[in-house]
């Protein structure tokens, strides 16, 4: 504990900062003044401002997918919190550690019911873990401790805590001193034997997300499926992937109903590891939820909260598999240069052909890039990270929040039009920053994935006015003029040569850019 006389907010950002906590994504207001100017004199805070709240909850969960640590966001009240909501509910899929401090109005000043005041508390139950409102000056230090121990327990959980302004501006505060992260959740012991036996033959698939996805953990695959025979697949959407050439490659259970069916109906025996069963996206009219074969016998080794790492290792000690070579190992290869009008499948070549090596691809092209996982499995050695919850607007604060992290590394950032548009303010803060980050807009100019989910939930011939909901034109998006009016360098290609030379001369920039790619 510091003897030394500070505030509220001076105390809670010693106990951040103490707590490994070093990056804060803030959009401010008046309530938070007093944690702003905590930020200003006390050293080792890295503060980025964002444009829209959604933007810092985004670059928050890109942060911890690439660090294992949590970044802290600062937001304004209710409102502000709640403008943030879509990326912590994707953060809080994907199992990202987040600490958001919310201000709140001073205690004297709740029950005059002024214009901003809200259920905060109501508002961030639904995307967090822990939720707690500081009473006292005297233990805003230990609330932020407590907070950061939710944020970094297994595999990572959102905590806010809200900060009434007259907690932050009393003198009193105490920091709070550094503690060690909660330790993960033994995976189930008792089952690891079933485990191994179910793991035997074509018919048995060994099913992995989460931190079962680091390199490590996928050489330990590998060595169980030479050894068992076993399949090897992973969650849809993973935080965090690690892949490319020498790598074991893994691919993913698929995003379309019927095609998942398929592919899973071969296996009798499923043993997951930081997976869940998998589940359609969406319910669909005579189509089924569960994409399992009926039958199908589904063990849980380790949920995603366990210790992925044990399980993964106790799993290759039980089926006698840790001197055996991995199956699966990914050869370098490269694909044959496209040229021409571009479609999906020279994009998808053009993409692989240009990942540098040690890159981190952050994905949200849910239509244009369902195929892009077995062209890009021979690129250079990268990380893949995927929109875990599904709401659309998270690439590019995503991106942010990796480039911030890995400033070494060059990130990759691909999008549709009409994703990008709900967090487009994520450009400003990459050029504020000066990140090195390539941002690639797909734009088919339409929400193109409803196009085909109309007809999936049977509807038929849809007629102009439904049609007209799923368009992106009436103006046409100029992604140049925008990326260019918040300062990033922005190029539209339409050829493969030309989005070839752009890509160059993007990744070897070490700044912020934005490729529009017309479809």
């Amino acid at each position: 504990m510091s003897d030394e006389i500070m505030n509220g907010a001076e105390s809670l950002v010693r106990t951040l900062l103490s707590n490994g906590v070093e990056v804060c994504f803030t959009n401010p207001g008046t309530s938070e003044m007093h944690f702003v100017a905590a930020l200003d004199h006390i050293a080792g805070m890295r503060s980025i401002l964002a444009l829209h709240e959604n933007v810092a909850t985004g670059a928050a969960d890109g942060y911890y997918r690439m660090t294992g640590k949590p970044a802290s966001t600062l937001l304004h009240l209710g409102p502000g919190l709640a403008n943030g909501l879509s990326n912590l509910h994707n953060a809080k899929k994907a199992g990202s550690g987040v600490v958001n401090i919310v201000g709140e109005h001073a205690s004297t000043h709740i029950e005059l019911d002024a214009p901003l005041t809200s259920d905060i508390e109501g508002i961030a139950r639904p995307v967090s873990h822990w939720v707690h409102t500081s009473k006292s000056v005297a233990t805003v230090g230990e609330d932020a401790a407590r907070a950061v121990q939710a944020a970094m327990t297994a595999p990572g959980q959102i905590a806010t805590l809200m900060l009434p302004s007259d907690t932050a501006w009393n003198e009193g505060g105490v920091a709070a001193p550094a503690a060690a992260p909660p330790a993960p959740a033994l995976f189930n012991e008792d089952l690891l034997e079933d485990a191994a036996n179910s793991l035997t033959g074509p018919d048995a698939l060994l099913l992995l997300g989460g931190m079962a996805l680091t390199e490590e953990n996928l050489t330990i695959a590998g060595r169980i499926a030479a050894q068992t025979g076993c399949a090897l697949l992973s969650e849809w959407s993973n935080a965090r992937q690690e892949r490319g050439a020498g790598r074991v490659f893994v691919n993913r259970v698929p995003y379309p109903i019927d095609v998942a069916l398929k592919v899973l109906e071969p296996f009798k025996r499923i043993v997951l590891v930081g997976a869940r069963a998998p589940i359609g996206f969406f319910a669909y009219p005579d189509k089924p939820a569960i994409l399992t074969r009926d039958g199908a016998d589904i063990l849980t080794l380790a949920p995603a909260g366990s210790d992925l790492d044990a399980a993964m290792v106790a799993l290759c000690d039980a089926t006698g598999s840790t001197q055996t070579p991995p199956a699966h190992i990914t050869e370098p290869a490269q694909r044959e240069r496209p040229t021409g009008p571009i479609n999906l499948e020279s994009l998808a070549t053009l993409i692989s052909r240009a990942i540098p090596e040690n890159a981190i691809i952050v994905d949200e092209s849910v239509t244009s890039g369902r195929a892009f996982a077995p062209a890009t499995k021979a690129a250079a050695p990268h990380t893949w990270l995927n929109n875990c919850g599904g709401s659309i607007g998270y690439a590019m604060p995503a991106a942010v929040g990796a480039a911030v992290a890995c400033p070494d590394r060059k990130v990759m950032c691909l999008t549709g039009d009409g994703s990008a548009m709900y967090s487009n303010q994520a450009l400003w803060t990459m050029a504020r920053e000066n990140l090195d980050i390539t941002v690639l807009i797909f734009a088919n100019r339409s929400y193109q994935i409803l196009r085909g989910e109309l007809t999936n939930v049977g509807v038929q011939n849809a007629g102009p006015r439904a049609m007209d909901m799923l368009t992106l034109d009436r103006p046409t998006l100029d992604w140049v003029q925008m990326s260019r009016s918040m300062g990033v360098t922005a190029h539209s290609v339409s050829t493969c040569e030309d989005l070839e030379a752009a890509l160059e001369e993007g990744l070897s920039s070490g700044k912020a850019n934005l490729i529009e790619i017309v479809l």
